[in-house]
């Protein structure tokens, strides 16, 4: 029986209700905390929210917020060190310029995305509350250009991710590479909603009880964004052209169209071969808890594009947990709040002496005593008494109030609870409150122990961005596939160049035509770099490359070290002087070079003038070679001469007469005799 696509929708949606349930009652209570405790630090009043703002309902309720000051310290810190990721070819090889391709592609998706909003984002939140996340998306282009199909990787922030992101239960990775299943919401309003996908959000069915989460709001519509992985079989062919040399070429089957198909012929590409494989692909709908609103097919990549952020996180009883930096902190500050508010109460209620009176002394003088604080009037009235005989009498007040005594035990709870803050948040006054006359040594220690406070969140956002590299790489394989064309890239220090993508070149090691820069072969693996943890590790690092000046007396390891301190030195207006060194680093071999700065170097080879001595020995070698040359020469013409002499007397032989000839011969041969015996030494006897 064939199901209808409607039907297979409806199955969908049901199934994807049913695991979301699933997925948001195991994590309820956590992503519950995780909200409670990004209100309690960046919200005014919300530290008194709960049983113990009811309980103070008529009492001062003053807040000095010192976990806000804690987190913004962490978040600060982390602005102040990125973490930047780095492709890495997986056999450990530096010379792979593929691989230097990603990078400098995937920090110009950063820049042109803002993605540092999305990471700044997620890092706060699970700072603040324990979970955060952002996601990348393709998008096109130029939104504005019809006849621009190119797309581009986007990174965007998820906001409120503690309660509106979710995976499958069976996910256990801390960065999610395991999961099936994902739920993005999104809040709409009314009028949004209908704009959007033309339904009445009123219609929404509160029958769906399988849920346990509050779909449908007074002034929201939730939408959620659903991912699942789907494993797809599919046929790839292989294809040859004309040139044995070249590189061939695999086609899925979803690509092969038949006009492609049609135009690989006409240049004269012929199949080879077919392959079956499996491919794991991402399906993603648009849902509402009425239906599937838009089934939007398979995106590129084959991850899902959600990354997971997370402060602190392990699992208990087989529940994941998590938390930030606030949670531990917040019964500390709640207790100082109190202590401090019923310390303010205690001072302002009681400034001064009151004097009481019976009703009959100030009948009908009530408001005039109500108004003494505010109007502080020089004396004060009261009716006249009169005695048991009914005569006048002068009558004080029969008492005075007394200000109420400070509890002994106020004073020691005050300081204990500030200790506790400072251990559990981490003392920060210890790196602010610096001593002129604190050695260097000692302000290192200090801030090496308020970075142990920050460097499991460090850690665990460089595990997030270490996924995020992985899943742009898979995206970045699909989209990144036209040949020819151009994009942009950012060098690790912000310079910008230019790739083109598919450049066909000749290998001259593999002996054919390849593709250069071809984005689809990238495999590699993902590293991130984490910046120091704080300006005194860069003082530090000064301080130890001075130290080793001393120990090296080469002048170019001195050089060296130089520039390398100067790049390291912190400062306003500083930025020209590093980059003078880094040239300098580069010209020397020490720092390999960007795209930009290969061109340079080759400009400045051009153009510079070659030094006076080169040119001399130059001109040494040149003269050398042409007096070789002439020597050559003059031997050349010496043979030339002989060998002419040599014809010139077979030429006289061959003129002379036949009897001429056989006498000069037969004149040639008796003194050639003549001359053989007057050589031969003489028998003494024969000359007797």
């Amino acid at each position: 029986m064939t199901i209808s696509t409607a039907e297979k929708l409806a199955k969908v949606h049901q199934r994807s209700l049913q695991q979301f349930n699933k997925s948001q009652t195991a994590c309820y209570e956590e992503r519950k905390q995780c909200v409670e405790d990004r209100r309690f630090y960046s919200i005014a009043g919300a530290q008194w929210e709960g049983a113990l703002g009811d309980q103070f309902e008529n009492s001062p309720k003053f807040e000095f917020n010192k976990v806000h000051l804690a987190v913004i310290r962490i978040i600060n810190e982390y602005r102040n060190n990125r973490i930047t990721v780095d492709f890495t070819a997986k056999d450990g090889s530096n010379d792979d310029d593929l691989a230097d391709t990603c990078d400098g592609l995937y920090r110009a998706d950063e820049q042109d995305s803002g993605a540092q909003e999305a990471y700044d984002n997620a890092f706060e939140e699970a700072v603040g509350g324990g979970f955060g996340a952002f996601r990348l998306c393709a998008s096109y282009e130029d939104e504005e250009d019809d006849d621009n199909d190119h797309q581009r990787i986007r990174f965007e922030p998820i906001f409120d991710a503690d309660s509106c992101v979710y995976f499958d239960v069976d996910a256990k990775r801390q960065d999610k590479s395991d999961a099936t299943r994902c739920w993005v919401l999104s809040p709409y309003s009314y009028d949004a909603f209908e704009e959007e996908f033309g339904e009445d959000p009123a219609s929404w069915p509160k029958e769906v009880n399988s849920t346990e989460f509050d779909w449908f709001t007074p002034d929201v519509v939730y939408v959620a964004e659903y991912y699942e992985i789907e494993e797809v079989k599919e046929s790839v062919y292989i294809f040859e052209g004309l040139d044995p040399n070249a590189e061939e070429m695999r086609v899925p089957e979803a690509e092969l169209t038949p006009e492609k198909l049609e135009f690989l012929k006409a240049v004269g590409f012929k199949q080879v071969g077919e392959k079956k494989a499996k491919r794991k692909k991402v399906h993603k709908y648009l849902m509402s808890g009425a239906g599937i609103l838009e089934d939007c097919g398979y995106i590129a990549g084959n991850c899902i594009p959600v990354i997971p952020v997370y402060g602190k996180r392990w699992f208990v009883d087989g529940i994941e947990r998590y938390m930030g930096h606030v949670r531990l902190a917040k019964d500390a500050q709640r207790l100082k709040n109190m202590q401090l508010s019923r310390l303010g109460e205690i001072s302002a209620l009681s400034p001064v002496e009151k004097p009481i009176f019976t009703r009959r002394q100030v009948a009908g003088l009530e408001q005039y005593w109500a108004d003494d604080p505010i109007k502080r009037y020089p004396f004060g009235l009261v009716n006249d008494m009169e005695d048991a005989n009914g005569q006048p009498t002068a009558a004080g007040p029969i008492g005075y109030t007394k200000s109420p005594n400070l509890p002994p035990a106020m004073a020691a709870l005050l300081q204990l609870t500030e200790q506790d803050m400072s251990d559990i948040l981490g003392n920060a006054q210890a790196g602010e409150q610096l001593q002129p006359n604190m050695s260097g040594k000692a302000v290192e220690l200090i801030q090496t122990r308020l970075d142990m406070q920050v460097f499991i969140y460090m850690s665990n956002f460089a595990k997030a961005m270490r996924r995020a590299g992985e899943v742009w790489l898979s995206m970045a394989r699909d989209i990144y596939v036209e040949e020819g064309r151009k994009m942009k890239t950012l060098g690790s220090g912000g310079e910008t160049g230019t790739v083109e993508l598919m450049q066909p070149m000749y290998d001259q090691k593999a002996g054919k035509v390849v593709r250069q820069n071809d984005i689809t072969k990238a495999r590699y693996d993902v590293n991130v770099d984490v910046g120091p943890s704080s300006s005194s590790r860069r003082a530090a690092t000064v301080r130890a490359l001075t130290g080793m000046m001393s120990l090296s007396q080469d002048p170019q390891t001195l050089s060296v070290l130089q520039a390398a301190t100067m790049m390291n030195i912190e400062g306003e207006g500083l930025a020209d002087i590093r980059d003078y060194f880094r040239k300098n680093l580069v010209r020397m071999g020490v720092v390999k070079p960007t795209d930009s700065e290969k061109e340079e170097l080759a400009a400045e080879a051009q153009s510079t003038p070659p030094d006076p001595n080169a040119q001399y020995l130059q001109a040494a070698a040149q003269e050398a070679q042409a007096k070789a040359g002439k020597a050559q020469a003059d031997t050349v013409l010496t043979i030339a001469k002989a060998e002419q002499s040599r014809a010139e007397t077979a030429k006289t032989l061959s003129d002379m007469e036949v009897s001429e000839r056989a006498s000069l011969l037969d004149t040639a041969s008796q003194l050639q005799q003549a001359f053989a015996q007057e050589s031969q030494p003489q028998n003494p006897l024969q000359s007797q």
